[in-house]
């Protein structure tokens, strides 16, 4: 009897510690599933692919601290996989779209992004330890993938609506994927969400504010997450300002 339960302990457990890295397997598929799209010029898709990763990465965390599954090769399969789904990818997305048509400045602004990415990854897997775990040390490499994302799935949802602007689109890609790619590798810092404790009350308002965005999010996804990631990436600099100005001595009244 014994002799049958010990493999099957084993298997169970070896199924546990797969679950996380199939979920990171997967937002690598979501990274390479939008580089083909884009490839093909089907470009929601691969913003939407784009998306899907981002979901997927952030899961596989989650699921490898609940199963108690941590290890240095997730680890570093993250890292690598964030490198397709948020560095590469979305800047072969960006450059088929919008900044082909730049020639050596848009492949260079491009090649800007998916550097900076690189960098940023670098620099996380290196400072994890040393650092303040309450705000990221630059903007991370999701945030910066649905800003490039992002735009390129908002101008298509409303490419009606948008049309007057249409001579400025090109101009507006090139400086939104310049953007990103450098705001990954500076020093402003950014809220890493770690404090949010899902277990602890709320007022009865919040709970209604939570069901109007989402209500809000399910009618127009598009909008909402682009919005809320331009918000997310001005915070950075509105928080770095902020500390700025409150370092500065005040000048003795006369």
């Amino acid at each position: 009897m014994p002799l049958h339960t010990k493999p099957s302990i084993n298997l169970r457990r070896q199924g546990i510690y797969l679950l996380p890295n199939l979920f990171t397997l997967a937002a690598l598929f979501g990274g390479f599933y939008a580089i083909v799209q884009a490839m093909n010029g089907h470009f929601e898709q691969a913003a939407l692919a784009i998306f899907a990763a981002m979901i997927l990465d952030g899961l596989d965390g989650r699921v490898a601290r609940m199963t108690h599954t941590q290890s240095e090769f997730g680890a570093q399969f993250d890292s690598l996989s964030d490198m397709v789904s948020f560095g590469v990818a979305p800047a072969l997305v960006m450059y088929s779209w919008g900044l082909s048509n730049f020639g050596k400045l848009g492949w260079a602004v491009a090649f800007i992004y998916c550097a900076g990415a690189a960098l940023r990854l670098a620099r996380f897997n290196t400072n994890i330890a040393v650092v303040d775990k309450r705000f990221f040390q630059g903007l991370p490499s999701p945030a910066a993938a649905a800003l490039v994302a992002g735009l390129v799935w908002i101008n298509i949802e409303y490419h009606d609506d948008l049309s007057p602007l249409a001579e400025l689109l090109p101009y507006t890609a090139l400086f939104f994927t310049l953007f990103a790619g450098l705001t990954m590798v500076s020093n402003v810092p950014y809220w890493s969400f770690k404090e949010l404790h899902m277990r602890k009350t709320v007022p009865f308002v919040s709970l209604l504010i939570a069901t109007l965005v989402l209500v809000i999010g399910a009618s127009r996804p598009a909008l909402v997450l682009f919005s809320f990631f331009i918000c997310y990436a001005a915070s950075g600099y509105l928080y770095w300002l902020w500390r700025l100005i409150k370092k500065q001595p005040k000048q003795p009244p006369n």
